[in-house]
């Protein structure tokens, strides 16, 4: 391939991961949007409605690893394939434990379902891939940005998925999971048909130092990692900032009731805050790429933190919450994004796939953890001090950006 067909390959590439990121993001959005009512129906108990999202969460984390290990030695193209047709599966499985009224089974689908996510992770590193240095943030936000239209359209689209589904015998809270079952195939077939040639094998071609398999393992991944002060920064910033968000996020909308905010308002709230999180994504990778990465992780740190004492420090006032929760998306997104392309900067081309997948894991991981965490302390203290807590995880973060930048 010669240089002056490169930038036509770099449109349609991205061009194919956008329309996929629009329909995982739909897929993902769609069944998530019930999954909690759904897990409440079948256990019975609203004790356990909170497991569905957990084990997705789960889901995610455990798909990291594994879908990392086939993109480093096979490609992208098939790790995503694989990702979608495992999410559809779930899906899948999720509506037979509705059915059968099995808890078990519904948890197992939904941690199944959770590869879908996985695969709209992975999708952002993929667009990376055939970038050029200096415009590696832009092409990686230009797919985050692409959620937004899922992450929007999905919740609106769960209640006519049910009522397609009542004559079938399947219970309406499992509808939007026979859609997204049916939306995560389409996605994959898309990327099995169009994603040609694999970007990540097309970057390692075009680059003679890189085509060696010696550096691509799981384990070289970790070594790189180790072995690189920015990819550490790059790693806790991507961690540090989604589990921030989520357990922040995750509990607002109690919060907000327990101030006599309805359920029209927390939806508004929450909008939002996606709205902060997808749609101003390009804005963030236009300034990683412009003023750096250190500097845009800096500006994640600022605010994030903002956002904590905003939504802490709200009470009573539904307007401040909101113009927090908002502030916490563009933080996540900041934060996010500017990570995402500094660990792709700073690791050998051939250990990027499994550290991008370790990165995947870690995020996915931490999250899990503080959305859990993040009850036990609202229920223990308040929400003003789960927000303090938000700040304070921000330190370390803080703390290696400015040893990084001093440096």
């Amino acid at each position: 391939m010669s240089e002056d067909e490169l930038p036509a390959l770099r449109r349609r590439i991205t061009a194919v991961l956008v329309v996929s990121q629009i329909l995982g993001g739909l897929g993902v959005a769609t069944g998530i949007a019930l999954a909690a009512v759904l897990a409440q129906q079948v256990s019975g108990t609203e004790a356990l409605s909170g497991l569905a999202p957990t084990a997705t969460v789960a889901g995610t984390a455990l798909m990291s690893m594994p879908l990392a290990a086939l993109m480093t030695a096979r490609g992208r193209r098939p790790g995503l394939v694989l990702a979608y047709v495992i999410g559809a599966l779930g899906a899948g499985v999720v509506v037979l434990g509705a059915v059968a009224e099995s808890f078990p089974l519904l948890l197992l689908g939904m941690a199944g379902f959770g590869a879908g996510s996985s695969a709209n992770l992975q999708a952002r590193f993929a667009a990376a891939d055939l970038a050029e240095p200096e415009r590696r943030g832009r092409a990686i936000s230009n797919v985050v940005w692409a959620t937004t239209i899922g992450a929007v359209l999905g919740p609106n689209i769960a209640a006519p998925a049910g009522r397609s589904v009542s004559g079938l015998g399947i219970p309406p809270a499992a509808g939007p999971f026979v859609w997204a079952a049916g939306v995560f195939l389409v996605s994959a077939v898309m990327v099995l048909v169009l994603l040609r040639p694999d970007p990540l094998l097309t970057a390692r071609a075009l680059s003679p130092a890189d085509r060696s398999a010696e550096g691509r393992s799981l384990r070289a991944g970790v070594r790189a990692v180790r072995e690189s002060p920015m990819a550490r920064l790059a790693l806790v910033t991507v961690a540090v900032s989604h589990t921030a968000m989520v357990s922040i996020m995750s509990m607002t909308p109690v919060a907000l009731s327990h101030h006599g905010a309805g359920i029209q308002l927390i939806g508004l709230v929450i909008s939002g805050h996606i709205a902060g999180m997808y749609a101003f994504s390009p804005l963030m990778g236009w300034l990683a790429d412009r003023i750096g990465r250190l500097s845009v992780i800096g500006l994640a740190v600022g605010l994030l933190s903002l956002a904590a004492l905003l939504a802490g420090t709200a009470g009573a006032s539904h307007g401040q919450t909101a113009a927090g929760l908002f502030l916490l998306g563009l933080g996540w997104s900041a934060g996010v994004v500017s990570g995402s392309a500094l660990l792709t900067d700073s690791v050998p081309q051939p250990a990027r796939a499994a550290v991008q997948g370790l990165s995947d894991l870690a995020m996915s991981t931490t999250a899990g953890i503080g959305g859990a965490v993040a009850g036990l302390i609202v229920a223990q203290a308040s929400y003003a001090w789960l927000n303090l807590v938000g700040v304070c995880l921000l330190l370390p973060m803080a703390a290696l950006a400015i040893r990084r930048a001093l440096r």
